[in-house]
């Protein structure tokens, strides 16, 4: 039936058509519909889908995103080399800065200067004192360990070892030949010994001669306890405190191996070492920079997925 109808309007307009040529008219627009049956107007202009163009947009946003991250995550193993080079600059300072106190442990005594100022620049040169020993006043820094290269060279890797605790022995040693009082480390003595009257032998008697290694005060590092003037224990060198103790002058000089004597204390305490952990530092740093710099190019270069 409804195919009939349609049938039927479309033979009207078509025997209208010569009617509508010969008067000059146009035709009236028909609403034409797609296969889908949705109706298209005549005269309106087609506008393409902007689907494709949103694309392109997102595309180029995400180069340049892109583009950002992988000069930025290149700084990490630029950083890394960098930080690598300067720590062997670094190993390189401390190296010499150790060879030179070395060579000056090592140097030939010379007498104390009777300036105070001049020991600022003398700290590790050894020095030579003639006089004698006040055994009255005597300072105790503890808990120490004995220096012992030989030991420490033994015992190096493990996890424990057989170190006795003790305490260095400082006395006031008054120089007959420049007329003022000096602290002296004389040495260690285990912790058994620290009290005098154990070692009566060791308490040298009459004017020495004595060696010693320049030493200048000391700031209390963290965590180290504060020294106890009152109880005699020092755990660092206030040489400003200890003088005030003792009635010295603030000079102090640890007493070389050779001044050991039988029962007394141990001479040669003076540790000559420094920090260097520069190059545990170079093969962190550069380690990092070789592993930052292969998953760069794997992400960047090579486009590797999943990097």
């Amino acid at each position: 039936m409804a195919a009939a109808m349609a049938f039927s309007v479309l033979r009207q307009r078509m025997t209208r058509w010569p009617q509508w040529s010969c008067a000059g008219l146009a035709p009236p627009r028909v609403a034409r519909r797609s296969v889908l049956g949705l109706a298209f107007r005549s005269g309106i202009a087609w506008r393409p889908n902007r689907c494709s163009s949103s694309t392109a947009e997102a595309a180029t946003a995400k180069a340049e995103d892109d583009s950002f991250l992988q000069w930025f995550l290149l700084l990490i193993p630029a950083t890394a080399f960098g930080l690598g080079t300067w720590q062997v600059q670094r190993r390189k300072w401390k190296l010499k800065l150790i060879a030179e106190l070395e060579s000056r442990v090592m140097a030939e005594p010379i007498p104390l200067p009777a300036d105070p100022i001049e020991l600022k620049n003398l700290e590790y040169r050894p020095v030579k004192v003639r006089g004698h020993f006040d055994h009255s006043k005597e300072l105790y820094m503890m808990p120490r360990t004995m220096v012992d290269p030989a030991r420490e060279a033994r015992d190096a890797g493990r996890i424990s070892s057989s170190t006795e605790n003790g305490a260095y022995v400082v006395t006031p040693f008054h120089c007959s030949d420049l007329g003022v009082t000096i602290l002296v480390n004389r040495g260690f003595v285990p912790k058994k010994k620290v009290n005098p009257e154990t070692r009566q032998k060791g308490q040298v008697l009459g004017e020495v001669d004595l060696v010693g290694i320049v030493r200048l005060t000391e700031t209390r590092k963290p965590f180290v306890p504060e020294n106890n003037p009152q109880q005699n224990h020092w755990h660092y060198r206030d040489l400003e405190a200890m003088a005030k103790k003792t009635g010295a002058d603030p000079i102090f000089i640890d007493a070389d191996f050779q001044s050991t004597t039988p029962g007394g204390p141990i001479g040669g305490q003076t540790r000559v070492t420094l920090r260097n952990e520069h190059m545990q530092y170079i093969i962190t740093w550069y380690g990092l920079c070789a592993a930052t710099s292969y998953l760069w190019f794997q992400k960047f270069v090579r486009r590797t997925p999943g990097v």
